[in-house]
């Protein structure tokens, strides 16, 4: 009786890691769609998020053209002259360019020694690699994220602490956030 019931709740744990994650994506999913749909009142489900999709791409696709860039670079420069709205907008837009588009900043994954007398070592993502202006020639700067949540810290770090890896950085950020479960499988 004893093995039978430990071999149920063993069932049921493994069961709650497949559903769980699979529930909470959909319900994520199925709540933006209609808080999107509630946003533009339209009878179809989802159609908010199609249209939103459409016009985000459609704005990606003008701000490649040179005549759209160039009113794209004034508004930039414009925001940038406001000064609360320069520090909200010129945050959030350097965040977003730290994972997508040109000027991407978690591509370069290293291994940091972070304690020579104990031989610790954490990952962490070079965000700037030349200091020269600020006269520190033999460092550069590493983010360090948090596991399982969406901050972390950024430190100044002699560039002999520091060992690049050979793999991509969505897959340095996965086995970060994950807390290392993850591995470093690309799947």
């Amino acid at each position: 009786m004893d093995n039978t019931f430990r071999r149920i709740i063993r069932y049921f744990f493994s069961g709650t890691v497949f559903i769980v994650p699979l529930v909470a994506t959909a319900y994520f999913i199925f709540i933006s769609f209609s808080w999107l749909d509630s946003l533009l009142m339209l009878p179809y489900p989802g159609l908010g998020f199609a249209i939103i999709l459409v016009a985000i791409t459609g704005f990606g696709y003008l701000t490649t053209n040179f005549a759209f860039k160039t009113l794209s670079d004034w508004l930039d420069h414009g925001m940038n002259k406001i000064p609360l709205v320069k520090l909200i907008y010129s945050a959030v837009k350097d965040l977003l360019g730290a994972f997508v588009g040109d000027k991407k900043k978690f591509n370069k994954p290293v291994l940091v020694r972070i304690n020579k007398d104990n031989n610790l070592y954490q990952i962490g993502f070079i965000t700037q690699n030349d200091l020269s202006e600020l006269g520190l020639e033999d460092m550069v700067v590493v983010y360090f994220p948090h596991s399982y949540a969406f901050s972390g810290y950024h430190y100044f770090v002699p560039r002999e602490n520091i060992k690049p890896l050979n793999v991509s950085g969505p897959v340095a950020m996965k086995f970060i956030v994950s807390g290392g479960v993850s591995g470093f499988k690309d799947h």
